[in-house]
């Protein structure tokens, strides 16, 4: 059995803080340069299948205005990122918007590129065809950004889902740290139902001791009591301990209590060592033990034997608390505060991986069985 050492102060579990949560920086970049680099392959090829001339000197050109596609887009990502915390309509609205200016400042460039900058035959051809058309420049240009903003608008849409997700994957991410936080509080609300009485009658016990001058049991009495409330409540009520631990702690509350009936208690326990290190909910065991005090020895007139036990069996591990005083039926009343304590406990902590079962012991006594995974401490 490991030496009893207090547990670590511990640390409230609170849900992370966190603002309006966006689309991560590397996503939505990803997303734009995935977008424009489809559209300059998609182009290029289409353009490779048609009889067209000058393939190669097209090449340059389409990558200049896909690199200035690529930063009007990253323009639209600005401003779509500083509206995230807006509704989703807004942010619709304003991908919608954006678009056109967009649209119609890649369709200059474009023109541009390929009707104004370096011309040739066929181009100048084709120039010389929207002329005899009685087509403008405006209206070319109108066009294409008609067809171009629809490009531009998908990608606006596409951040907008990206950022609806983003926001559902942080409502899931606060409901999970929430449930945590609940389900911690609810631990720490069973974790402190020790037995007030305990305190008192220690107190009158103690009281006693000075009163006859008994010095020395009052010291040690003291110093007991000291140790095992300094550890009860400083120690995070949802965390598990070792069971060695657990058993240390139990060993200085009846240590306490030896000294209230000192021709009454003996203990026992009986705790293989390679369970020592299984894994327990800390100060599972103190309401077992105090029935066993209430119920058992202080109403018992002879010397009461409470035994603790640890078998394993496969992947879990049965701890057993029991006692062989006189009258095993103490409990008429199966809901006890005590016992419904380490059930709830148990069923918060193992979500239904661990069980409680206790009843009369053949020959007299009570006996408390729990079954729990068998987890070790790392």
């Amino acid at each position: 059995m490991t030496a009893f050492q207090p547990a670590p102060r511990p640390h409230t579990a609170h849900p992370p803080a966190e603002g309006t949560p966006h689309v991560e920086t590397k996503l939505a970049i990803w997303s734009i340069l995935g977008f424009w680099i489809f559209y300059y392959l998609l182009n290029t090829v289409r353009m490779a299948v048609l009889p067209s001339e000058h393939q190669l000197d097209a090449l340059p050109r389409r990558a200049a205005v896909t690199v200035i596609g690529i930063a009007l887009t990253f323009g639209m990502y600005w401003i779509l990122r500083r509206l995230e915390g807006r509704s989703m309509r807004v942010l619709l609205t304003t991908a919608f918007l954006a678009a056109i200016p967009a649209a119609f400042a890649y369709a200059y460039v474009n023109f541009a590129a390929f009707y104004v900058v370096a011309q040739s035959s066929s181009m100048m051809q084709e120039l010389h065809d929207m002329r005899a058309k009685h087509e403008s420049v405006m209206s070319v240009i109108t066009e294409s950004a008609v067809s171009w903003y629809f490009f531009v608008a998908a990608w606006g849409v596409l951040y907008v889902a990206l950022s609806y997700a983003a926001r559902v994957q942080g409502a899931e991410r606060k409901a999970a740290a929430y449930r945590s936080e609940a389900q911690a509080a609810q631990l720490r609300a069973l974790r402190y139902q020790i037995n007030p009485h305990f305190l008192f009658n220690t107190l009158n016990s103690l009281s006693t001791l000075v009163l006859t001058l008994r010095t020395a049991e009052a010291e040690r009495m003291i110093m007991n009591l000291s140790t095992f409330f300094r550890t009860s409540l400083t120690s995070d009520p949802a965390a598990d301990v070792c069971l060695s631990d657990e058993i240390d702690m139990q060993l200085l509350y009846l240590d306490i209590e030896k000294i209230r009936f000192p021709d009454r208690l003996a203990v026992a326990v009986d705790v293989p060592e390679d369970l020592e290190d299984a894994r327990v909910p800390g100060m599972i065991l103190q309401p077992l033990v105090e029935n066993v005090i209430k119920h058992g020895v202080a109403k018992s007139g002879r010397p009461v034997t409470l035994t603790i036990r640890a078998r394993a069996n496969g992947s879990s591990f049965h701890l057993t608390v029991e006692d062989d005083a006189d009258g095993g039926l103490r409990f008429p009343q199966l809901n006890g505060v005590g016992l419904a304590n380490v059930r709830d406990r148990l069923a918060t902590r193992f979500d239904g991986a661990a069980s409680v079962a206790f009843g009369p012991r053949d020959g007299g006594g009570f006996r408390c069985d729990l079954t729990l995974p068998l987890l070790r401490v790392t």
